[in-house]
Order: structure tokens, then sequence, then C-alpha cells
């Protein structure tokens, strides 16, 4: 059984308990294959259309993309959509996203926060009305929900909605900004305030409704062909069944569909991660210097195995949350619940890894797109490359769908949350960790002679190390913890790294059951790569925690207690970059992806 959200804290998953992008079966595969192969063909050949905003040309390829089913991967066939399970939308987003930021917005914006809502929360009617239209590209959607006010605390937007005095209309007053597709979507999925209403409520205007007004495209850093617009709403009158869900309802819609947004977020930035990886191994297996190629100078072969290492990561994590919901959406069904509630509630389950997710991924490929052009050179810096673009592009992963920084804080909220709830037994584990502290440890020579064992231990210890630092934390702060931001986001950097760790711990393991263990050896040394990192990361975010709220004796223990859980691995890194590093220079591209 899958754990629940949150719980690989305090517990353990095995190998063949998870999902790795391995397990996708040859029908999954021929599907993602065909995205590719769009791309390929229809995309990256004309790429710079997009740096020379040809926003037209992002509406023809998602109306391209429509006719191929691709909009309406996740959409149920009632509905004219293909019916997919979640992890099967999942790949298709990476795919499709390619290495062009304009085009996976875009591709985002709709499949998801643009058709989510009425998926989810619409009536029968609605669902029957809107969303054949939305799965075959016939009408483009978009999602209004940040003001110039209200943008990370999306519930205390300022536009609102009057019901006439008939009471068969509501009439919506307002500005929305930086909407995604505004410039040729067909519909808009609008949050506004009722009266005095705690909670804001969604409405869906239809294009060309009296009063709608857009603004000129935002002049935006990347994405240069995603159509971004304000749009304003001056007396728009909406009929009262275009109230979607029910009133005050706007504001669980926002959030559960940015669980899913934040997922997918992640899973769009891994086909560029990836593109990138190989562009970067291909240039510097072209360019000489000195004589040689640079791929083979020991400073290039360090960035692409950092590359690799994190694109590795990013990608397990992902793909192993996404079919966690999927295997909880499942659970639901079986129990009774209907196909709303069970999509609903499977993928609330996991909002937790979502967030990780998110903040994983945008900075993986923020990473790696600027390694990019590190490798690239003078050349990297140039329009005429393609790494001006990628870099650019990669940039906006860490804002929308919720900061870095609000996902990071939400992340820590919803465990502890959870914790105070009785979903998650924290202070048990946590307890076990403070009573080790004062024994003494251990100083026998573990065998490390299996696969990753050494990497095994690490994971289990930085699991303490959380406890540690988390649980001394709320019981020192109480609820003021609440307050204090920059512990927080501390503790969720050991969380994410964490999760990554035990992610590529799993995926590794899985596919040496599967293959044995010398064809993973290329794997195994990102894993261990990526593990000898981590720990520093999780060491450094501890300490930093721990002396913003311990003091004296508290702050002494917990210190001893941070360097007996982080001790570095006995691990010849510049090896382990060259074996990674040599695998990518032969296959001339990042070669560990199915």
């Amino acid at each position: 059984m899958a754990l629940r959200g949150g719980e690989f804290l305090i517990k353990d998953a095995r190998p063949n308990e998870i999902f790795i992008p391995e397990d996708f079966n040859e029908e999954q595969r021929m599907m993602a294959d065909s995205a590719t192969e769009f791309i390929d063909k229809e995309v990256m050949p004309e790429r710079e259309r997009f740096e020379k905003k040809d926003y037209a040309w992002t509406e023809e390829l998602m109306k391209k993309l429509g006719e191929m089913g691709f909009l309406g991967i996740g959409v149920p066939d009632q509905y004219g959509g293909l019916g997919m399970d979640f992890n099967t939308t999942m790949l298709i987003c990476d795919r499709i996203s390619g290495i062009s930021g304009s085009l996976s917005t875009a591709y985002g914006a709709h499949t998801g926060i643009g058709t989510l809502p009425i998926l989810l929360y619409g009536n029968e009617e609605q669902k029957m009305k809107y969303l054949p239209k939305l799965a075959t590209g016939e009408w483009m959607g978009c999602y209004c929900l940040t003001e110039p006010g209200a943008g990370s605390d999306a519930n205390s937007g300022k536009t609102t909605a009057k019901l006439t005095e008939d009471g068969k209309d509501y009439v919506i007053n307002g500005q929305k900004m930086w909407i995604s597709n505004a410039g040729f979507a067909d519909l808009f999925i609008v949050f506004a305030r009722i009266e005095d209403d705690k909670n804001i409520t969604a409405f869906i205007v239809e294009k060309g409704t009296e009063g709608l007004q857009l603004n000129e495209e935002e002049e935006k850093m990347g994405i240069k062909s995603s159509s971004t617009r304000q749009v304003f709403f001056n007396d728009v009158k909406v009929p009262v069944s275009h109230m979607l869900s029910d009133r005050e309802n706007g504001f669980k819609i926002a959030m559960n569909a940015l669980n899913v947004g934040r997922i997918k977020l992640s899973v769009a930035c891994m086909d560029s991660a990836r593109r990138v990886t190989s562009l970067s191994v291909q240039y510097a297996n072209e360019r000489h210097q000195f004589g040689q190629p640079i791929a083979q100078f020991g400073a290039i072969k360090s960035k692409l195995a950092e590359m690799a290492s994190k694109a590795y990561a990013s990608e397990s994590l992902t793909y192993r949350a996404g079919q966690d919901i999927e295997d909880n959406i499942n659970r639901l069904l079986a129990e009774g619940a209907s196909p709303q509630e069970s999509k609903l509630k499977g993928v609330e389950e996991y909002a937790i890894e979502c967030a990780i997710a998110k903040v994983h991924g945008s900075e993986t490929i923020d990473f790696i797109t600027d390694e990019g052009v590190q490798i690239y050179g003078g050349m990297g810096f140039s329009a005429d490359a393609p790494m001006d673009a990628a870099y650019r592009d990669a940039r906006i992963a860490r804002i929308y769908e919720g900061t870095n920084e609000i996902n990071r804080m939400l992340t820590v909220g919803m465990i502890l949350k959870k914790a105070l709830k009785g979903e998650l037994d924290l202070m048990t584990p946590a307890m076990e960790v403070a009573n080790e502290l004062m024994s003494i440890p251990s100083f026998d020579t573990p065998d490390y002679s299996d696969l990753l064992a050494a990497e095994i231990e690490v994971l289990a210890k930085l699991k303490k190390s959380i406890l540690m630092v988390a649980g001394k934390a709320v019981e020192t702060l109480g609820t003021e913890i609440e307050n204090e931001q920059q512990i927080i986001m501390n503790i969720a950097d050991m969380i994410i790294e964490t999760y990554a760790v035990e992610s590529s711990i799993l995926r590794t393991l899985k596919l040496a059951e599967k293959d044995g263990p010398e064809k993973v050896k290329g794997q195994a040394a990102m894993t261990q790569l990526y593990t000898y990192h981590a720990i520093d990361k999780v060491a450094s975010a501890g300490r930093e925690a721990i002396g913003s709220f311990a003091e004296g004796d508290d702050r002494q223990l917990l210190m001893m207690g941070l360097k007996r859980f982080t001790k570095p691995m006995n691990l010849n890194i510049r090896d382990t970059r060259r074996k990674i590093a040599d695998m990518l220079i032969d296959e001339n591209k990042y070669c560990f992806s199915i």
C-alpha cells in the first residue's frame, strides 16, 4: 500500500511500492513518442518564432494538439477526451513541454487550471457544454485569479460579483493580471467576491461577453509567445447558471486546481531539463579548445554530471508522486466515491508532494539552463543559440503556480496540520530521535557491500534530522512557528532534499531488481552524487534553523545531533562525476530517460 501524503517522513517505502518512469507501458510510451515527434518536427525547427512574439503560432500549435487529442488527455471520453489516468497526463505534459516555455505555459494553463475547475467542480450541464470544446481545442481556456493586490494571498481579491435585482445574473467588476492564454481564450474561469463573503466564488465567463476587455500583451523576460494579458470586467453580466460549484467555494477550487498545477509544472520542466542537458553534451563534444573537445575537461564533466543527477532526482520524485495520486484516485473509486470526488481527494491527499515537486522541478530547470549557458560560453549569451531562450523561459517556473517561497511554507504547514489532525504521527518518531540523541552513538563499521547501502543509511539519518529540528522548533515556538518563515523554509529545504534522495534511491533499486546492478551504474552514480550534496544542504538548513530558535544547552545538543545525522559520505566525488559524464559524452545526450 502506498504511503499517505507526507508519510515518507516517518515510514520507509520499498522499491516495488513506488512508480518509476520506466514502469510506463507500451501504449503510454507510444503516446509519449507521438508527443515528442510533434515537438521535434513541428516546434523545434521553428522555435525562434517564439522569441518574435508569434502568439498566433502558439495558438495554431495548441489547435493542432487539440486535433491530436492531447488537450483532452485527462478528460473522460463522455466529454470528448481520451480519459487517460493521471500519470499518463503527466507524461504527455512532460513531452509536449519540450524546450519552449511559451508552448509549455499555454498547454499547462489550458489543460490544467483552464479545464480542471470545470472537470472537478462543474455540474453535468456545465461539463457537457464546455469540456468537449476544451478537450478538442475548439475552445481555449484561461484562469483569472491574480489581481494587482492579490497574488500569493489569492483570497484577498477585490473583483466583485453582484446579483441583479431579478436574480437572474451576476454583474462582475474588477481587474485580473498575468492571465496566461487570455489573448486567444474563449472561456475564462473568473474568481470574484459576492457582497461581504469571507471567500471568493468562481464563475464561467465566455469570450465576447459585453464588458469583458483585454489589455495589450505583456512585455516579459521570457515565454515571449505565451499570451499574457490583463483582463478587465466592466459590468460583465453572467447568468447565475455560470457560477462554478457553490457560493464561496472559489478559494477551494483555486487551491485544488493549483495542487494539480504544481506537480504538472514540475513535470513540464522535465523535457526541457533533458533537452538542455543533451544540447550541452553535444556542444561540449563539438567545441574544441586546446586541441580537444571541451567535454574532456574535468570542469565541464563536473557540470554535465551535476545537471544529469538533478534531472534524474526531479524526474524520480515527480512521477513517484504522480502515481501515488493516481493510486489514491483508484482507491477512492473502489470505495464508492464518485469520479469527481475521487479526483479531488486523490490529489488533495498528496498536496505536500505536489508542492515539493513544484519547488524541486523549477529549481532544477533553473540550475540546468544556467549551467547550459556556461558550457556554451560566449555562445550561451548569444540569442542565436538555444540557451538564451531556455534560460529566460525557465525563470518563470519559480514564480507561477505559487512562488517557491509560498510552496516551501505550504509544505511544512500542511505537514504540521496533518500532525495536529492526527493524520500523521510525527510525535512518536520525533521522541524516539530525541531519546537517541542522549544515547552513545555506534562506532561499528557498517557493511556497504549492497547497492546504495550507504545512501540508504544516509536517508534514514536525514529523516531523523528533520524530525529532530522540526520537533524541537514546534516544541519551542508553539503556534508562533507559523510566523517564523525563515525557519519554516529551512525545514522545507530539509524535507525537499530528503524526498528527492529517497525517490532517487528507490528508482535505482527498482531498476536494479529489474535489469541487474550492472545495467544501472549510471543511475547509481547519479543517486550517490545527489545524496552527497543533499547531506550538505540538509546540514546547512538545519544549522540555520537551530541557530534561529534554540539557545544554550538545547542549541549545543541539537547541533551535535545534526552533526551526527549529516556526516559526509565516503565518496570519491571526482570519479563519480566522471562516470556519469562519460556515459553522457559517449551517448552524446542525456541517456537516462525512457
